[in-house]
C-alpha cells in the first residue's frame, strides 16, 4: 500500500513510499475474461471480488516483504504454497516502475500477482462453484476465508 505521493521514483528510493502490507485475494471471473474477449481487468472488478486484509501490516512490522511465505487452499486441498522471494520483480522494482506511467497516491493498492496453482492453470482447469472455501494467508499479514456463492442478478 503507499503511504505517500509517488511519481518517477527511483528503486533506491522506492520503499520509502511503501506504508504498509495486506492480504489481498485475487479472484478472477474467467468468463468474462476468456469468453467475452478484451482486458483481463473485468474479470477482476467484479462486485465483492478483491478482498483485502484482516488488516494492515505497517512496512516497519515486515521485516523483508520478499520473504513472506503465501498459501491457499481450496475446501481444505494446499493448491498455492509459494514465498514472495519468488516474484518475478520485487516490491522495489514494482514501485518505482509503476510510477514512470502513473502518480501513485496515498491509500493505493499495487497487487504484486500470483502465483502456480490457480484453478485455470490446473488439469483439468478447476473453477469455483458455490459452496467452495478459499482460505489463504501470507506470514505477518493474517488469514482470509471466503465462501463461493451463486452470482445473483
Amino acid at each position: 500500500m503507499i503511504g505517500k505521493k509517488a511519481s518517477y521514483v527511483e528503486e533506491a528510493e522506492a520503499m520509502d513510499y511503501v506504508v504498509g502490507y495486506c492480504l489481498h485475494n485475487d479472484y478472477s471471473e474467467r468468463e468474462f475474461q476468456l469468453e467475452r474477449g478484451g482486458q483481463w481487468v473485468k474479470g477482476k472488478s467484479a462486485d465483492t471480488f478483491a478482498p483485502l486484509g484482516p488488516f494492515m501490516a505497517t512496512a516497519d512490522e515486515i521485516a523483508d516483504p520478499q520473504d513472506l511465505r503465501l498459501w491457499l487452499k481450496l475446501n481444505g486441498t494446499m493448491l498455492q504454497d509459494s514465498n514472495t522471494s519468488d516474484m518475478i520483480f520485487s516490491v522495489r522494482q514494482i514501485v518505482s516502475y509503476l510510477s514512470q506511467f502513473m502518480t501513485l497516491l496515498p491509500g493505493d493498492v499495487i497487487s504484486t500477482g500470483t502465483p502456480a496453482g490457480v484453478g485455470l492453470g490446473l488439469k483439468p482447469p478447476t473453477y469455483l462453484k458455490a459452496g467452495d472455501v478459499v482460505e489463504l494467508g501470507i506470514d505477518g499479514l493474517g488469514t482470509q476465508i471466503q465462501t463461493a456463492v451463486a452470482y445473483q442478478q
